[in-house]
């Protein structure tokens, strides 16, 4: 089984992107061949200043590392690396129907938020679609809100095949009985839905284009007030308390499975305030992040030593891309 996925580069990395995605990363590494990778080039669509990118990119790179993904048994690399990537990119391009891209959940999201709708945006699933064709996926660890975007891929996948691979059937796409099977393989959805959606402190998915985040690595005053700070209501400490809150949502992720039951129990019958489950969090928080906070302020000291892991990385993807892109090439007549 071949596993892939990766997290943008477009701000400091927060739990959302560990409880909803690297958490399963660093558990799926030793689940069979695990790709992950840091999509730079996504993250282009809302950093738009050098110096700030590649920090970033770094950054991101070390946070994967410091959240325990292991070289030795994961590749990781910066999708900027592979120049196939934008090659898929195009070709792939060129079978995709138009309303596909108009109707992406995500891109209208984004702009109902204020984001510019520039062609980046627009063509995002396709990127994706790209990222995960290239290197013969199996399974896609993602969120509900990127669900829609693998469902794409397969579209796509499927399109491109009946189109350059003669004899090639949608209901047989490994090519078992037809003996003609894809160029580009139908990757399958994982989705963990007990934590598929991390809420923000304001109660909308976390998300560093939201604003709304807890990081993962930031100083620890930020991190207690980003906590403190999470929305709540008026209820009074002795009152039951709402199970939609975010507060609640977040402790539900972060909390130890041997606490969570008396958690649960005071909240839905009330006797304790917000201020209690939020120094809870904060503990929780600490418990989680504090040895994995000192090995990020190492690695960040080592910059030379994440870069080795970042092109030896690349290698490895680029072996896993080129009989793909080979194969497309030759289809398409390239």
């Amino acid at each position: 089984m071949r596993t892939l996925s990766g997290v943008q580069s477009s701000g400091k990395l927060h739990i959302g992107n560990y409880y909803g995605a690297i958490r399963q990363f660093v558990a799926m590494q030793d689940q069979g061949e695990a790709l992950f990778f840091i999509a730079n080039y996504h993250a282009l669509n809302s950093v738009r200043d050098a110096a700030a990118a590649k920090q970033l990119t770094f950054e991101t790179a070390v946070s994967y590392l410091a959240l325990g993904l292991d070289p030795s048994k994961a590749v990781l690399f910066r999708q900027s690396d592979i120049a196939e990537l934008a090659e898929l990119y195009w070709v792939l391009g060129t079978v995709v129907p138009m309303s596909n891209l108009e109707r992406a959940h995500s891109y209208k999201d984004k702009l109902a938020k204020g984001q510019s709708p520039d062609f980046g945006l627009f063509a995002y699933p396709v990127l994706m679609a790209a990222d995960i064709l290239l290197y013969g996926t199996d399974v896609v660890p993602v969120g509900k809100d990127q669900v829609q975007h693998l469902e794409f891929a397969r579209d796509w996948a499927t399109k491109f095949n009946l189109q350059y691979v003669k004899g090639y059937d949608p209901q047989d796409p490994t090519g078992a009985k037809s003996k003609q099977p894809g160029i580009l393989k139908l990757p399958q959805a994982r989705l963990n839905e007990a934590t598929a959606v991390v809420p923000g402190i304001n109660g909308e998915k976390m998300s560093k284009t939201y604003k709304n985040t807890i990081d993962l690595f930031g100083p620890e005053k930020e991190v207690e007030k980003a906590i403190k700070s999470i929305k709540t209501d008026s209820t009074p400490p002795e009152a039951p308390k709402s199970l939609e809150a975010p507060l609640y949502q977040l402790l539900k992720v972060m909390a130890p499975e041997s606490e969570w039951a008396e958690i649960d129990r005071t909240w839905r019958e009330g006797g304790q305030g917000y201020g209690h489950y939020k120094g809870k969090l904060l503990g929780y928080y600490h418990a989680a992040f504090d040895a994995p906070r000192k090995r990020y302020a190492e690695l960040c000291a080592d910059p030379a030593g994440v870069e080795a892991v970042l092109k030896q990385g690349a290698e490895k993807a680029r072996a896993y891309a080129a009989p793909v892109i080979a194969a497309v090439r030759a289809a398409v007549g390239l």
